[in-house]
């Protein structure tokens, strides 16, 4: 599958540590494969319908439109929710 970054979650993604940018290149190329994906959990109430998956203390939040993977939010676990 395509994987889409909205908006947001690219400059999320630019304001990371080095040493996550690198991580969250991983995550995407995990996500390419979808469904043959695996640490991803569905979320609920507001989040229903979005998945994330973790990456150390931060999220990456993200919906599956197929034919794409769309990432939604990247941020630390203490506001990834907000």
């Amino acid at each position: 599958m395509v994987v889409y970054l909205t908006p947001e979650a690219q400059r999320e993604s630019d304001d990371l540590p080095f040493t996550m940018q690198a991580r969250l290149d991983d995550i995407i190329a995990r996500l390419e494969r979808w469904p043959s994906v695996s640490g991803y959990k569905a979320l609920t109430g507001g989040w229903r319908g979005h998945y994330r998956i973790r990456m150390g203390d931060w999220r990456v939040i993200f919906q599956v439109v197929a034919p794409a993977v769309i990432v939604v939010r990247i941020a630390h676990r203490s506001k990834v929710y907000e």
